[in-house]
């Protein structure tokens, strides 16, 4: 029986880069961003030590890992409350974290699914239903489809700002 890597194992054994593009303003309002949006702040890295760890291990051997967002603004709640976690638990962890307002990506060809690109040989599409809650994810490795998806990727990357200089209420 053959079975599909995992998320993780396509994470770690990556050996270039791992790029991951999110275009939806909103995701499953799980338990973290409830508490969050009723006020009670936590710390990213205490609640996600496991990404801290993923994602400083993949750098540490010569991995970029790199997320750009395509957003709508102003900011939905959802988005505010990633802006305001991704200090503290993307970048902490190593990312590179860029965010690109939706006007400026109408010129862009992009895939119709958020993904992670890895080594620019394989897209994990993550599948969401209309309320945000993930559905699945699929792997392709077809090179037109990893073609697209990493011009993409390069294209909203080079349009972003970085996300220290990203201010969503301009």
């Amino acid at each position: 029986m053959v079975t599909e890597p995992t998320f993780e194992s396509l994470f770690r054994s990556a050996r270039h880069s791992a790029y991951h593009l999110e275009m939806r303003d909103a995701y499953g309002l799980d338990d973290d961003y409830r508490e969050w949006a009723s006020g009670n702040p936590f710390d990213p890295a205490e609640r996600w030590p496991w990404w801290i760890e993923l994602v400083s291990a993949s750098v540490a051997r010569g991995v970029a890992v790199h997320r750009a967002r395509i957003v709508s603004e102003p900011i939905s709640d959802y988005v505010r409350y990633e802006y305001e976690l991704t200090h503290g638990h993307n970048v902490k962890a190593g990312e590179d974290v860029r965010w690109l307002p939706r006007r400026q990506a109408s010129g862009l060809a992009l895939p119709g699914n958020d993904f992670w690109l890895f080594d620019d040989t394989s897209v994990l599409f993550n599948h969401f239903a209309g309320d945000g809650t993930m559905t699945g994810e699929e792997l392709v490795t077809d090179p037109a489809v990893v073609k697209l998806c990493s011009s993409a990727f390069a294209a909203v990357w080079e349009l972003a700002t970085l996300h220290e200089g990203y201010r969503p209420d301009r």
